[in-house]
């Protein structure tokens, strides 16, 4: 009971979030809510959502979208629920081997990366198909190498650990 009372007040789930995260990434989350925070009171509102959508160029976002966003945590939105949120999230996620696994079937000679042609067809075409905007932010993200190769490993690697691999 008192830890969902905790909960309920905005105290934030367990402690044991911030193991679940580097402390690179934890820096890069709290940066990231510092900036949503708008009036800096240590709390996520939906005035702060909409602040900072709007600087981003979003200005007709409807209340009921941002009271949804917010209603996605249990209490008000502190560092450490909007880390557990984010923690929850990326629990479904796959681990690296399981993506690199996937992306090795493209990959029969087993170079570590496919053309990008042939992967912007895939991704276009099949299932949840990529928008030309989103295509275009993948390439900007993860540049082909002048033969036209994607380094698939690395894409997985940002997927899995939200950062660019440092070689």
């Amino acid at each position: 009971m008192y830890a969902k009372r905790r909960q309920q007040q905005g105290e934030g789930g367990s402690s044991n979030v911030f193991s679940m995260f580097e402390q690179s990434q934890i820096q890069e989350y709290k940066e990231a809510f510092t900036i949503i925070d708008q009036n800096r009171d240590g709390i996520i509102s939906k005035d702060d959502l909409r602040d900072v959508l709007a600087s981003m160029g979003q200005l007709n976002v409807k209340n009921e979208e941002l009271e949804a966003m917010v209603k996605e945590a249990s209490g008000p939105i502190n560092f450490t629920v909007f880390l557990t949120m984010f923690g929850e999230k990326l629990k479904g996620a796959d681990p690296e081997d399981v993506i690199v696994s996937a992306f090795k079937v493209l990959d029969p000679e087993g170079t570590g990366s496919i053309k990008k042609e042939f992967l912007e067809e895939l991704l276009t075409t099949q299932c949840d198909r990529f928008t030309a905007e989103e295509m275009k932010n993948l390439w900007a993200a993860f540049p082909p190498d002048v033969a036209g190769n994607v380094d698939y490993k690395n894409i997985c690697y940002v997927i899995t650990h939200g950062e660019e691999k440092e070689e």
